[in-house]
């Protein structure tokens, strides 16, 4: 096992310590090192105030529980943080005892060998996320209330800003508008979702993506050359390998404003690039990352 570093070790420190209330995350819990990781500031509504950051731990931490690699022991972790099949209020031995029971573990060996590498998955889960918030090449700008009217000035800068922010806003909108209909997609497929259903939900996702495609493209090339477009839109989400031309077919339809509808329409009878989309989802080949045992397997 790979030797870890001193951040890592405080992290894994930190969820430990936090374990001990489990989810939700409170203030007293919340400790620095957590609330000061990237995805946690870059989260949180207010990155000053303290109760902001740890809202946005618990939330963040609630989803990497959610999505958790090890499909083995996933039940056993978000039981173990308190999270379903969990119940509210239950203390540490209650959780420990239940999360042995989803693991298909005997207690003292789920306590001593299985615990701490659930702790340091989830660690260095917090962790991942931080660094691909590091490394993202933009964020999204984060919004206040605004009270009063704030007119733009007759002036060519300001104009020139605040046709800045208003493509800003258009381009986080469809990014965000095409990465609900790629959550959604997913979770059709994890329902085993009538396969109907999975395609109906599959084109609305490649219509939002295409819209937030388009968006990225005209963004980039009005305003920030220098940004990578096929970064930008991989924010939304994960979506198959497709190739330019057929990347370009989509961005092609959704272009000029267009309706689902007509989004449709625009692409009947292509039903490889079709295919390619939907089937992509269908047959993705998902290897569960399994969690690191230093004599072997946890059984």
């Amino acid at each position: 096992m790979p030797t870890k570093s001193p951040i890592e070790d405080e992290v894994v420190a930190a969820i430990g310590r936090l374990l001990r209330r489990g989810l939700p995350v409170t203030p007293a819990a919340a400790e620095p090192v957590l609330l000061d990781l990237r995805g946690i500031v870059a989260r949180a509504a207010d990155p000053a105030d303290e109760a902001s950051r740890t809202a946005a731990l618990d939330g963040t931490l609630r989803g990497l529980l959610a999505r958790f690699p090890d499909t083995r022991y996933a039940p056993a972790a978000r039981a173990l943080f308190g999270l379903p099949p969990a119940e509210p209020g239950q203390n540490l031995t209650a959780r420990r005892d239940l999360a042995a029971e989803q693991a298909g573990h005997e207690v003292h060996h789920f306590r001593k060998r299985v615990e701490p590498r659930l702790i340091e998955k989830v660690a260095w889960e917090l962790l991942a996320d931080a660094e691909r918030f590091t490394r993202s090449p933009m964020i999204a700008p984060r919004l206040a209330p605004s009270t009063v009217r704030q007119p733009v000035q007759a002036d060519p800068f300001a104009w020139e800003v605040a046709e800045h922010e208003e493509h800003l806003s258009r381009l986080w909108s469809t990014v965000y508008a095409a990465r609900a209909e790629l959550l959604a997609l997913e979770r059709l497929i994890s329902l085993d979702a009538d396969r109907i259903d999975i395609g109906h939900q599959a084109v609305t996702a490649a219509w939002r993506w295409a819209v937030a495609r388009g968006e990225a493209i005209g963004y980039t090339t009005a305003f920030a050359p220098d940004q990578d477009t096929a970064g930008l839109i991989a924010l939304a989400g994960w979506t198959p390998a497709l190739t330019e031309a057929q990347a370009s077919r989509l961005t092609e339809a959704a272009g000029g404003g267009a309706s689902r509808e007509q989004f449709v329409h625009s692409l009947h009878g292509e039903t490889g690039l079709g295919n390619a989309w939907t089937e992509g989802f269908l047959s993705r080949n998902i290897s569960p990352e399994h969690i690191p045992e230093k004599n072997g397997s946890l059984s």
